[in-house]
């Protein structure tokens, strides 16, 4: 899959989360323009989207 190879692995003690479910997650935040809170619950926790986002 094409979009695990632009997202690191999530760190030890971390939830794993499908590189589809982040990419979608944090394109929702972005362009709805909203804050990581906010994000929808079925893409993962938004502390795991903001923190994939920053690593990548």
């Amino acid at each position: 899959m094409a979009s695990a190879l632009c997202f690191p692995r999530n760190v030890v003690g971390s939830r794993w989360m499908t590189g589809g479910k982040v990419l979608s997650g944090i394109i929702h935040v972005m362009q709805k323009g909203l804050r990581w809170v906010d994000a929808p619950a079925a893409d993962g926790p938004h502390k795991n989207l903001y923190n994939r986002c920053r690593r990548w």
